[in-house]
């Protein structure tokens, strides 16, 4: 196997209303089965999701939080506005976000903007899909798309990229049933191959002012009709962790 990567440059300051389809097909050629991964931040930029918060008014919740956490009472508002769900309010503010993904302050940016604050988009899988389209019409080649964010990670150190919305391939390569190198058959190897790929593309974009938020994977022929990234949330029922979160919470 022989996998390229390479980084789109000289990409300009996404502002609203940018066509990223069309951006893409401007710097690069694309080929059947490339792989386009794409920073969250420049579709919340082309959909123009910047708020300010010196409009917001927080609600008696966000009040409470806020002393209990020293956070902005119009930043909490805007996670809470932003989320279906409290997982922790301290010492970290983790929540379900309406996207159903969750993540510290319901992923809400003040990076990488002159100002206000940047949200998340409401649905990266159609995001996704409407991109992998667009580009088929465009450039007339069937590819798949990932929108990454960074998020840290129970029991390590660090933040890694991560699948936020996919379109055009599976998320897991699923070994189970296959056998290794002795013949034992594999009976929990379910690769969440998406958020690999996401992850890769998200070392080479960095996270300060290198300004390549576009990457294009070749060689990784991992093409599906398949669309989505719901298969890689784990079912409330069996997530231990969340279900940990949430009791500890409660208590404290």
């Amino acid at each position: 196997m022989k996998i390229s990567a390479i980084t789109l440059d000289n990409i300009p300051l996404i502002i609203k209303g940018q066509n990223i389809s069309e951006l893409i097909c401007k710097h690069t050629k694309l080929e059947d089965n490339d792989i386009i991964v794409l920073a969250s931040t420049i579709i919340s930029k082309s959909e123009g999701l910047v708020i300010d918060p010196t409009k917001i008014i927080p609600s008696q919740e966000a009040n409470r939080i806020s002393k209990k956490t020293g956070m902005d009472p119009a930043f909490v508002q805007a996670v809470l506005d932003q989320s279906l769900e409290i997982i922790l309010e301290s010492p970290i503010f983790l929540v379900r976000h309406i996207s159903g993904n969750i993540c510290i302050n319901a992923g809400i940016d003040q990076s990488n903007i002159e100002s206000g604050l940047l949200l998340l988009p409401a649905d990266p899988d159609k995001c996704a899909l409407k991109i992998k389209q667009e580009l088929f019409s465009l450039a007339e080649k069937r590819v798949s798309v990932i929108i990454t964010d960074t998020n840290g990670r129970a029991f390590r150190e660090g933040q890694t990229g991560f699948a936020l919305g996919v379109a055009g391939m599976d998320t897991h390569h699923d070994w189970r049933g296959s056998t290794d190198l002795y013949g034992r058959v594999l009976e929990v190897a379910n690769e969440a191959v998406v958020d690999e790929l996401a992850a890769f593309g998200n070392c080479m974009m960095g996270e300060g002012d290198w300004g390549t938020p576009i990457v294009i994977i070749r060689g990784f022929n991992l093409y599906s009709d398949n669309d989505g990234v719901k298969s890689l949330y784990r079912a409330h029922e069996i997530d231990i962790i969340r279900t940990a979160l949430l009791h500890y919470n409660k208590k404290h």
